[in-house]
């Protein structure tokens, strides 16, 4: 258990405080008003629990509220005894169970929303709170019975029961006939008798005005005078009965609502376990809400918790100061070193610091988050000791430092390795001499006892002290001397300087007496304050350094990031292309394959007897097809040359030439015919152009250019020649019989001839020589075959027949 006095002293009460006016209801305020921290490890990872996912349904579904959650307790107690419960008790039970019932609603739709997730990420963890929610019972019917029975605090509903409603209808109907009675007398005999033509009440029962002078003529019973004694309220005996039987009905009415509300008790006392059990999770509930909400508003984070008794605060700010002008700072302590000593100037924010490491681990053990950044680290306690402030004991007579050494014995006497201890400006208030000896001593009986400890000083030899004692380190608030304002930013690692002499310089003080006052200092102090000033110039440059290259860091990583953009946009757009173009080579092989099927069912539907007259005109009729189908796969390149065109009459063999359409560089090996078409050789290729398509090629581009394969623009030339870059020299027709072989052979012939190959070998192995016998037939019929022959030693012999197609 924490001391309350350091509670205090942290200024957690003060945090306390804003977490109770963040719960909506009373039960959950004082709950909130006795939150403190605790020191079981499970306890408080379960606390943290709560609080997170309490701030995800905060996220998710929005704030909600608890103010219909009222303490029932005194009434449920008197429930137990047998008492009955009053219209105000019974609509608070009331209110509490609709409150309940919106509850299990929000917490309802909240799982139901957090399952859905977890199904389509594969990670669904129950939230901690869903048993809270799934426990509540909001006990409908009896909430809706004493809705329908009750009105308001002290109005009973007419259809409360059968009885109540047959009792009111009487008297409704008395107080009708009374008021008929009495109106006939206003207004008609006793109208000069009376002070005001008006009926009034007087003890509850109905009464009219009478001038005091004509009291003998209205006969019933007085009931009161006024104060000058003008007007008597008499009740006029005709009405009396009416009255009476009024007054009888009222009775009855009470009697009937009591019967009422004991009846709507009985039913509540039935289920006082259930309401208990509703208002304590309620309570919880409200108060688990109030932590989220404290949470939301700090922009806090939940800490994660070692067994180290490490601290590892990641930007951390004071939850009590201003956001917008505290100054995040990172603070760590536990792991390399034990110690860790602050120096600096007053105003530095060497206090903030303590406070926020000793605030911090109070508020994470309470169950509370930190308003750090993520990850941030924080270890379990079993105590917290800190001396911060400037407290006398008036009391005790006790000055400064005593008040601080009383605190300080105190510490070191309970204090142990699962302690913490804060000291704010250990042992000042007396000689600095002595005073720096007492705080070496003690923080180094504290060191050797392992305890964690931070303190902040104004003593030279505790830099010294931390800078020559293993695992204890210096750190310093920083201070902008130019300015003279401290930056708030905690630098661990260097000790901090006084800067007197700098402020003092600053505020005016003359260089003499500064100079004077720098004389009084001995070598070594002088020696280290310039050694520090030496640290302090080096950090600053080091840091600066530190921004540049944290600068050039993030230039890179967007240029790194826009390159990587570029390099997937181009890996996209080649895909496409690549896509774009298989598939264009698919539909291109397709009209070549179509193509050279139907030329090849047009040879063979015209049969041996054909005339070469009609074969051409059908071959003329394919090739403008083809034609057809190769102007739609144009794709324009580039304009073609105007200069070097070849006309008919220039021409000759020989001539070094370039094909506009194909982008090839050839010889010419024939002259035009009739149409202009002449044969060039590129290479293995020989290609049928019309002159149209040729200039003359540049010497140079004659020498170095090769014969490239693209593909085809325009003409028949483009199926050529992707024919003789597809059709093989050969045709293997082993195994095959011959009315297999002999259609594979008649449209290899023609692919070969397409392509204008010049001969070609078919394998048709010796054997009976059944197939080569009707392999020669065939040739002999066919048109375009020149001539053919057996194959000589080393071309097959007798296995191969040789065919030369004519030009």
């Amino acid at each position: 258990m924490v001391n309350r006095k350091v509670l205090e002293t942290l200024e957690y009460t003060k945090v306390r405080a804003r977490l109770t006016e963040k719960a909506t209801s009373d039960p959950g305020r004082r709950l909130c008003a006795e939150l403190e921290p605790m020191t079981e490890t499970a306890q408080i990872e379960e606390a943290q629990t709560q609080t997170a996912d309490a701030l995800t349904m905060l996220f998710q579904k929005g704030s909600t509220s608890f103010g219909g959650n009222k303490d029932l307790t005194m009434a449920l107690r008197s429930l137990e005894i047998g008492s009955t419960l009053s219209a105000s008790e019974l609509l608070k039970v009331a209110g509490q169970l609709e409150n309940v019932n919106r509850i299990k609603a929000y917490g309802r739709k909240q799982r139901e929303n957090t399952e859905r997730d977890g199904e389509e990420s594969g990670d669904y963890q129950a939230s901690s709170l869903a048993g809270h929610f799934e426990r509540l019972e909001p006990l409908t019917q009896l909430s809706a019975e004493i809705g329908r029975c009750i009105l308001s605090e002290e109005e009973i509903a007419d259809d409360a029961s059968v009885n109540l409603k047959h009792i009111r209808r009487n008297i409704a109907v008395t107080g009708e006939r009374i008021h008929s009675h009495l109106l006939s007398m206003v207004n008609g005999s006793c109208r000069s008798y009376l002070q005001d033509a008006v009926i009034t009440m007087r003890d509850n029962r109905y009464c009219i005005p009478v001038k005091a002078e004509y009291k003998s003529q209205v006969p019933g019973m007085v009931h009161d005078q006024s104060s000058t004694g003008s007007t008597f309220f008499i009740e006029p005996t005709a009405v009396v009965e009416l009255n009476n039987k009024l007054k009888e009905l009222a009775a009855a009415e009470k009697e009937e609502i009591e019967v009422i509300l004991a009846d709507l008790s009985s039913q509540v006392a039935e289920h006082t376990e259930e309401i208990f059990e509703n208002q304590k999770i309620m309570t919880f509930l409200d108060f688990t809400f109030a932590k989220a909400a404290l949470a939301l508003e700090q922009n806090a984070t939940r800490p994660v918790f070692n067994r180290e008794h490490a601290i590892h605060i990641r930007k951390g700010r004071h939850p009590l100061l201003h956001p917008k002008k505290v100054v995040p700072i990172d603070i760590y302590l536990g792991r390399d070193f034990d110690q860790l000593i602050i120096t600096g100037p007053n105003t530095g924010g060497k206090t903030v610091s303590l406070k926020t490491v000793g605030l911090f681990t109070l508020m994470g053990q309470a169950g509370l988050h930190i308003p750090a950044l993520d990850r941030s680290e924080l270890s379990v306690f079993q105590d917290v000791f800190a001396d911060i402030g400037d407290e006398q004991s008036i009391e005790q007579s006790l000055s400064t430092f005593s008040s601080h050494m009383t605190r300080i014995v105190s510490i070191l006497k309970h204090a142990d390795q699962d302690s913490l201890c804060l000291f704010d400006e250990l042992c000042a208030g007396t000689d600095p001499t002595e005073g720096a000896a007492l705080a070496i001593a003690i923080l180094e009986r504290l060191h050797n006892r392992k305890i964690r400890t931070m303190a902040t000083t104004h003593y030279s030899e505790l830099k010294v002290y931390a800078l020559t004692t293993p695992e204890v380190e210096n750190a310093c608030c920083e201070f902008n001397v130019e300015t003279l304002s401290p930056t708030y930013r905690l630098l661990i690692g260097i000790p901090g300087k006084s800067n007197a002499f700098a402020i003092s310089r600053k505020l005016g003080l003359s260089d003499e007496i500064i100079e004077e006052a720098g004389k009084q200092l001995s070598s070594d102090d002088r020696s280290f304050e310039d050694l520090l000033a030496d640290l302090e110039q080096s950090r600053v440059t080091i840091e600066r350094e530190r921004l540049e290259i944290a600068s050039y860091k993030e230039e890179i990583g967007t240029l790194k990031k826009r390159l990587q953009e570029k390099n997937e946009k181009i890996d996209s757009a080649r895909d496409r292309i690549l896509r774009e173009a298989n598939e264009e080579a698919r539909d291109i092989l397709q009209n070549a394959k179509d193509v050279a099927d139907e030329t090849i069912r047009v040879f063979q539907k015209a049969g041996p007897g054909a005339s070469l007259k009609d074969l051409e005109k059908s071959r003329e009729k394919i090739r403008g097809k083809i034609n057809e189908k190769n102007d739609k796969l144009v794709i324009k390149s580039q304009p073609k040359e105007k200069s070097g065109r070849l006309t008919a009459d220039k021409i000759k063999k020989g001539d070094t030439v370039k094909i506009l359409s194909m982008g090839m560089t050839g010889t010419v090996t024939s002259l035009p015919d009739h149409k202009g078409n002449v044969f060039v050789q590129c290479g293995v290729i020989r290609s049928q152009v019309n002159i149209n398509d040729l200039v003359y090629a540049k010497e140079k581009e004659a020498e170095e250019k090769k014969p490239v394969l693209q593909r085809t623009r325009t003409g028949t030339s483009g199926i050529k020649m992707s024919k003789s870059l597809s059709v093989s020299g050969e045709i293997n027709l082993l195994g095959k019989t011959v009315d297999e072989a002999l259609p594979e052979l008649d449209k290899y012939l023609d692919d070969a001839y397409l392509a204008h190959l010049p001969s070609v070998r078919v394998v048709h192995g010796k054997g009976t020589g059944a197939l080569r016998n009707a392999v020669q037939n065939h040739l002999k019929r066919v048109k375009y075959v020149k001539s053919y022959r057996l194959g000589e030693y080393g071309e097959g012999d007798a296995g191969v027949t040789i065919v030369t197609f004519k030009d």
